[in-house]
This record gives C-alpha cells, sequence and structure tokens, in this order.
C-alpha cells in the first residue's frame, strides 16, 4: 500500500496496489449499495486518510435503518489484504461481501481456482449485476465460482490450500475463532486467513497478560487457536497486531 502526500493540514490520500472494482448504486430487496465521493476514515493499520468513491454495501434491517455490511475503506481494504495477498491454489472464500476479496485472490498468479461461498442469491445476484468479476483480465475471472451455500457446512470435494474467511459485520465478534476452526475442519485448508483474526489474538494476548505481545507469545496463541494461520509468518505481524489494536480491539459489547 502507497500513500500520496498531502499538506499538512489535510490527510493523505488512501491509495492501494490491489484492484478496486468500479462500483454503481444499486438497491434491491434488502440491499443496497451506495458510493460517497470523499471519505475521511481510519486504515486498519494506517492512520487518517482520504478515501475517494468509496463503495459502501448496506443491508436493510426491519426497523426501518440500515447497517453498513462491508465497504471499500481503508479499514476494510488493509485488514483483508493480508489474505489476498498470501493466498495460492485452491482458495476457498466464505462470504462474497462486495466481491473484492474473491477478485483480488484470483488475480494472483499463485491462486489456480476461487470458490465463494455466499448464503444470500440477493448479494451473488447484486455482484453479478455489477460486473466486479467481468471487470477483470478473462484468466483471472475465470477461476472464481460462487456458490450458494452456507459458509458453517460447505465441504469441498477436494482439500483447498487456502481459506479466507469473512462473514461477520462487526471487528469485534464472540466465537469467531472457533467458527473459523469449524470451517477449517471442512474445507481441510492448509493456510487459512480471517477477517479481524487479529483483533482475537490481541484480546487472547491480553488475557494472558502477554504485553507487550513478542514472536513467542504470538506462537502460543496461534497453537491455541489451533489454525495454521497466515500472518504469524512474518517478523513484523506482532507490531501489525499491536496497532491495529490499539485502535479497533474492543470488547464484544462494544466496550474499548
Amino acid at each position: 500500500m502507497s500513500q500520496t502526500s498531502t499538506p499538512a493540514s489535510m490527510p493523505t490520500l488512501f491509495q492501494t496496489d490491489l484492484f478496486m472494482p468500479s462500483y454503481q448504486p444499486r438497491e434491491g430487496a434488502n440491499w443496497f449499495l451506495s458510493v460517497s465521493p470523499l471519505n475521511l476514515g481510519a486504515g486498519y493499520w494506517s492512520g487518517g486518510v482520504l478515501i475517494q468513491n468509496m463503495a459502501v454495501l448496506a443491508r436493510k434491517e426491519a426497523d426501518g435503518r440500515s447497517s453498513t455490511w462491508m465497504s471499500l475503506s481503508a479499514r476494510e481494504v488493509e485488514s483483508q489484504e493480508l489474505g489476498c495477498r498470501a493466498a495460492v491454489g485452491d482458495t476457498v472464500v466464505m462470504g462474497l461481501g462486495m466481491g473484492w476479496a474473491a477478485a483480488n485472490t484470483a488475480l494472483r498468479p499463485e491462486v489456480t481456482r476461487v470458490t465463494v461461498v455466499e448464503r444470500d442469491p440477493e448479494i451473488i445476484g447484486l455482484i453479478d449485476e455489477l460486473g466486479i468479476f467481468a471487470q477483470l483480465p478473462p484468466e483471472a475471472a475465470a477461476k472464481i465460482s460462487v456458490i450458494e451455500g452456507d459458509a458453517m457446512s460447505y465441504t469441498p470435494a477436494a482439500p483447498a490450500d487456502t481459506l479466507l474467511a469473512d462473514i461477520w459485520m462487526p471487528l469485534n465478534v464472540e466465537g469467531r475463532v472457533a467458527q473459523v476452526q469449524r470451517m477449517a475442519a471442512n474445507t481441510g485448508a492448509r493456510r487459512v486467513y480471517f477477517w479481524g483474526q487479529e483483533m482475537d489474538i490481541a484480546r487472547r494476548a491480553n488475557e494472558l497478560g502477554l504485553d507487550p505481545l513478542d514472536a513467542a507469545g504470538l506462537a502460543r496463541i496461534v497453537d491455541e487457536f489451533a489454525l495454521p494461520l497466515i500472518g504469524p509468518e512474518m517478523p513484523a505481524y506482532p507490531a501489525l497486531i499491536a496497532a491495529a489494536a490499539k485502535k479497533w480491539l474492543k470488547d464484544v459489547d462494544g466496550n474499548p
């Protein structure tokens, strides 16, 4: 990721070398997609940035309000990029969302196939209508197949090389590790990255009194999670976890 310098009084403009699809506003029965021309926000790792043409996917709630399910904010992009950049071979993506993670995974030459599991047919139809995967080079788009199904029960015909999971709306959510363990067991994935895993690691580090978190403490927690996580192989990963947790770690009831 890179950022373009601006005057000291202005935040930097968020830029990334990852693929950013073009989205147009759409509204369906339960979901709608909007595009905001200019937004100010904080990245997952980085500081405050300006985001141009930020697409937002929101769900209509029964009480008439709407809740943001996903966006292409700096936080969303940075909190998924490690998994997208490290995917290899036969990759399973749990949760279609806006199609961004699946698209960037398919662009990797090391990835041979991308199977997306999404339980909501309206989301599948929305992404198809927007032509998100049609914006990719043909050889990348050909790798992607979308299956209507449940992430908790989907089992591929052969073990997956990589599992990327993002089926949760809040960044901090109870029971996420156990759910990922189930997905990993069902898919037989050799490598796993799940959205918000840094928050789960940081929360467990706090419980264990591992402050600051170092490589040995990280290894202890990863071993406890019993998941072949992407990320811990990076020397800088403990520092990245600390940077993200400082801004985003909250208890599941929303308290800092």
